[in-house]
């Protein structure tokens, strides 16, 4: 994987311009982006290209069991909202 790609999908991902979005898309992409396959990087890539409103409403949707959103990223929202949820779940 281009190491300059994913810095700025990093990038991207922090600096999204909805702090809400920063808070899901940074970790995740710290987190998850080196093991993604080339493909779902093109695809994430292409899911940044999306407004904020609408991704925080596709991902916050996932959590109460709804899938909106466009069926091409559709796996990949479910991924982030399972990072995101897994990240909010308190540790016991």
């Amino acid at each position: 994987m281009d190491e300059a790609r994913l810095k700025r999908l990093r990038m991207r991902s922090w600096r999204r311009g909805m702090k809400e979005m920063d808070l899901i898309l940074g970790p995740f992409s710290d987190t998850e982006l080196p093991g993604l396959t080339d493909d779902e990087v093109d695809l994430y890539e292409t899911m940044l290209n999306e407004n904020d409103q609408d991704l925080y409403l596709w991902v916050t949707a996932r959590l109460s069991g709804e899938h909106p959103g466009p069926a091409q990223i559709s796996a990949l929202l479910d991924r982030i909202a399972d990072f995101a949820a897994a990240r909010l779940t308190p540790k016991s």
